[in-house]
């Protein structure tokens, strides 16, 4: 792992190790929010393969019965009964926020209360396929709403796991690494430049008495003398 471009000094020591229990900090709570994410995650997978099997097994039903509908009535009847619907409905999305993720909220709204406005035809002139074609179809359409905001909940937690993850992983095997270089590089170079100041003083010492030796030799003779 290469080393910053830093100067190796106390100063900037003591700003990469505050750096570097920062990044270790970070690391954890990404990790923690990455965990959380995947955990979120798989239940929401789970829970998209069974709304879909709900969804295809009611559109199978809805579609059998349409089909015995169009065997009895001519398509000229069938677009007359469908023409003009009794039911309305309209979509209210919200938002919420998990773990820094936006997520859709849906949320149906009918027209009426009426179960029986899904039907905007009389009945003396239609198959009991028809209303039962309908019937499959309103009843599955909530779960096609649910369906609808999990698929889209799992992408967007899909991308913000994948975001997580790079950060994680740049943290972990980049960032952190070099922090933990740099520090041991300045270190050293700090304990090198110490041991040479020492050495230094030692050898000053010591010529200082070597000095003051020959200085006493000096006087000891004049005196002798």
């Amino acid at each position: 792992m290469a080393v910053m471009n830093v100067n190796p000094t106390r100063m900037e020591l003591t700003n990469l190790k505050r750096k570097l229990a920062t990044a270790r900090r970070g690391h954890k709570l990404l990790k923690d929010k990455r965990d959380e994410l995947m955990r979120r995650f798989l239940e929401l997978v789970r829970e998209n393969k069974e709304l879909r099997r709900q969804v295809e097994e009611g559109i199978k039903e809805s579609n059998k019965h349409i089909a015995v509908a169009r065997s009895v009535m001519s398509d000229a009847a069938l677009d007359v009964a469908l023409m003009m619907p009794a039911q309305e409905m309209s979509l209210e999305i919200t938002e919420k926020n998990v773990m820094s993720v936006i997520l859709p909220e849906f949320d149906a709204k009918l027209k009426t209360a009426d179960e029986n406005d899904i039907y905007s035809y009389g009945y003396a002139f239609t198959s009991s396929d028809l209303d039962d074609a309908v019937k499959s179809l309103s009843d599955i359409m909530p779960i096609m709403l649910r369906l609808a905001e999990v698929e889209k909940s799992c992408a967007l937690m899909s991308a913000e796991i994948e975001k997580t993850r790079r950060r994680v992983n740049a943290l972990e095997h980049v960032m952190i690494p070099r922090y933990e270089e740099t520090i041991k590089y300045i270190t050293m170079k700090l304990d090198e430049n110490e041991r040479s100041s020492t050495t230094r003083l030692m050898k000053v010492k010591s010529m200082m008495l070597e000095e003051a030796r020959q200085k006493a030799l000096q006087h000891d003779a004049e005196q002798a003398g």
